[in-house]
């Protein structure tokens, strides 16, 4: 267990050693003058000047990066150009909406898409089947804007249930928060929603014809039982597996419907810095975004010694 971790510890940190050479590439990556590029089309030299002397854009591409890659493992992710506040700091100022809609989402869909997969599974060829995976199909085809505004118009403007943009703070009570957060919670969740739900299908599908699980109904074993201990355990690896792999789903529709329902997150964050070629924030959450890619994979690669002692060896 102990080499495991090691080798996943190591290839972790490969990782985002490329995250970081990437991440800060990506100023120079663009063609032209980057600190042109950072002032606008109407700077004048002397502003130009400025921005690449507080950069350090004048010192060697390689020392730029060994004083960028030594402020990262401090902490420090750099000041935003434009409000001189540390990037750190506006990070943190966003967190909480953020955080809270990714976890709810993730509660949300995983709850949601593993009883569909299963019961989906269980009813192979019936129409409840067919109708749980074509809400599946449906939910993973409709743009997550598209399905933000539908949702919008039918439960925030003409029913009124819903408030239709905003966040509440954790602080103002769980009610107002919860409420802000069930439309963009919904939206967020529904491509997840059927990205798990048909990979827990297909898996619990495979499992259920095996022989153990025959005997397992022959004996009278009741179904929930046999549903959830015995068979739900064994197509774990591959449910566990997609749920990683749409964590950078989640991520890349957290920027989204922040939009669309005015959050004011990191993803609103970024949108704000790519409109002012604030490289400092983007590359910030950039760092910090693909930091929890990597964590959740290794969280879930460790998870698979656990479902399946095998895998250890």
């Amino acid at each position: 267990m102990l080499s495991y971790l090691a080798q996943r510890l190591v290839s972790t940190i490969l990782v985002m050693t490329l995250v970081g050479i990437f991440v800060f590439l990506l100023l120079h990556l663009s063609a032209g003058d980057p600190a042109a590029i950072i002032a606008g089309d109407y700077a004048t030299p002397q502003q130009i000047v400025a921005i690449r002397q507080r950069l350090g854009l004048d010192d060697p591409l390689l020392v730029q990066f060994g004083r960028w890659a030594l402020r990262v493992i401090q902490g420090d992710l750099g000041v935003s150009i434009f409000s001189s506040t540390p990037v750190s700091a506006l990070i943190l100022q966003r967190l909480e909406p953020t955080l809270s809609l990714a976890l709810l989402t993730m509660l949300f869909a995983v709850t949601i898409a593993v009883t569909f997969g299963v019961l989906a599974a269980w009813k192979a060829g019936r129409p409840i089947d067919r109708l749980l995976m074509g809400f599946s199909v449906l939910g993973f085809s409709m743009p997550t804007f598209v399905v933000g505004y539908g949702l919008i118009y039918i439960f925030a403007i003409e029913l009124r249930w819903l408030p239709v943009q905003g966040y509440r703070a954790l602080a103002d009570g769980i009610g107002p928060w919860f409420l802000h957060l069930v439309l963009p919670t919904v939206t967020l969740g529904l491509a997840y929603v059927a990205l798990i739900a048909r990979m827990t299908r297909a898996s619990m599908q495979e499992v259920l014809e095996e022989d153990y699980i025959r005997t397992a109904n022959a004996k009278g074993v009741p179904a929930r039982t046999m549903l959830m201990k015995h068979a739900l355990k064994n197509a774990g690896v591959p449910i566990i597996t997609v749920i990683g792999i749409g964590v950078a789903l989640l991520i890349g529709g957290v920027v989204i419907t922040e939009t669309v329902f005015n959050i004011p997150g990191v993803g609103r964050l970024v949108v704000d810095a790519i409109s002012k070629r604030d490289y400092p924030i983007i590359q910030g959450v950039i760092l910090i975004f693909s930091g929890v890619y990597v964590l959740i994979n290794l969280a879930v690669d460790l998870s698979y010694s656990l479902i399946d002692p095998r895998i250890r060896h």
